[in-house]
């Protein structure tokens, strides 16, 4: 199966370059390139990618508010949108996620890592880089309050389900859960989707959102 990719980044270099970087692989095929988050909408609708790379700070309609309108377009099975940022960007992280993003990137990673992050969330993972996001996440979320998850959603949760949602906010993949939970990885990604079910996340970037914002980031773990 060929990955399709929108590339959305208002500099003409760096869209060549990504271009380049992901069609060196066989799986992976770039459908389209837009310069401002208007053109990214329109392009995500009429090319229909898997996968849309999306910059931030873009003329116009900004990578987040583009974001949002692919997501809220797009269906729960639809296109997946990571957004790519630089350190200096950091703040606009969270809210990347609260807009639907599915993940984000440095714009200097490595080449291989850019494909496999492609790879990654057409899986249905979610980008979660752990010498990053544990701490970026924990600070916007205290920003923005613990109150979005109902007590009544967080109570439906089994005590395993809250084990493996604070691995997942720990950056952990469904092997590395299985692996600390002494369980196969499909039943790990089992207790996932049920946790995402449970709480109303819909991917696994939300889940460590709403993980962080109700506090079951970093609970105990029972033996």
């Amino acid at each position: 199966m060929t990955i399709r990719v929108l590339l959305a980044d208002d500099q003409v270099l760096v869209r060549a370059g990504f271009r380049v970087l992901l069609e060196r692989a066989d799986d992976i095929e770039v459908v389209g390139e837009a310069g401002d988050g208007d053109e990214a909408v329109a392009l995500a609708r009429d090319r229909r990618p898997d996968v849309v790379l999306m910059d931030v700070r873009m003329p116009g309609c900004d990578g987040l508010a583009a974001t949002r309108r692919i997501v809220a377009g797009a269906g729960p099975s639809g296109v997946k949108v990571v957004v790519l940022t630089t350190f200096d960007l950091d703040r606009y992280l969270f809210a990347a996620l609260q807009a639907g993003a599915s993940g984000f990137l440095l714009k200097d990673l490595e080449p291989d890592a850019l494909r496999d992050a492609v790879r990654t969330v057409h899986a249905g993972d979610a980008l979660i880089a752990p010498r990053m996001t544990r701490r970026l996440i924990s600070v916007f979320a205290d920003r923005a309050g613990r109150p979005s998850v109902a007590p009544e959603r967080l109570a439906a949760l089994t005590g395993r389900e809250r084990e493996v949602v604070a691995l997942v906010a720990d950056g952990l993949s469904d092997r590395e859960v299985g692996d600390r939970l002494a369980m196969r990885p499909a039943t790990a990604k089992t207790h996932v989707n049920r946790a995402m079910a449970k709480l109303g996340a819909r991917d696994r970037a939300q889940l460590v959102v709403l993980a962080y914002q109700s506090g079951l980031a970093g609970v105990p773990r029972s033996e």
